[in-house]
């Protein structure tokens, strides 16, 4: 059986937003994904966390820096056929106050441990999604600013480029083939 990694944040994780409560497997993307694939042999491993980031610490909550973690679980679930990996997001909090070519060094330097610790595994880096506007307002995530939606609108320059595009093998499944869709740049 195959396996998959995804190494993520709350969008991995499925936080439903406003609580702290998780989506439910049928519902999670991860979750659907994982359904389709099962009977081809593939097996997905969730390895998403709330807060998470590329490199920076969180002054407020313990294990959110991904490169902290990211060679642990690739042990810990050898052999681990595929990475998908996305993060970037939180790195945009003010509090880290963080370029989008400094959240892309991040992203290098989780690629990197990649090769080092599971040189044959196949990686879909999929760059972060880009803050709304208005997402520091009340009732939202006061973590954030206009300057974070800023940052975020940039990462896709800095977490897509040859350098790291060119180092892998990317992966995509038959059944994923419709779900793959061409975006525009931000």
């Amino acid at each position: 059986m195959k396996q998959i990694l995804c190494f993520g944040d709350s969008n991995t994780y499925g936080l439903i937003p406003g609580t702290k409560d998780r989506y439910d497997w049928d519902t999670r993307w991860s979750g659907r994904i994982g359904q389709r694939l099962w009977e081809d042999g593939c097996r997905i491993v969730e390895e998403g966390l709330c807060g998470r980031t590329t490199v920076f610490d969180d002054p407020l909550r313990d294990g959110r820096r991904g490169t902290e973690l990211l060679s642990v679980i690739l042990e810990t679930h050898k052999p681990v056929d595929v990475v998908v990996l996305m993060l970037g997001t939180n790195d945009c909090k003010t509090v880290y106050d963080a370029s989008a070519e400094v959240i892309g060094r991040g992203v290098e330097r989780l690629l990197d441990q990649i090769r080092s610790s599971a040189p044959d595994s196949k990686v879909l880096l999929m760059s972060p999604i880009a803050l709304g506007e208005g997402v520091g307002e009340e009732g939202y995530d006061p973590e954030f600013d206009e300057r974070s939606v800023a940052v975020s609108k940039r990462l896709r320059r800095f977490t897509g480029g040859s350098r790291m595009s060119g180092a892998f093998r990317f992966w995509r499944h038959p059944h994923m083939q419709s779900q793959v869709r061409k975006t525009e740049s931000t």
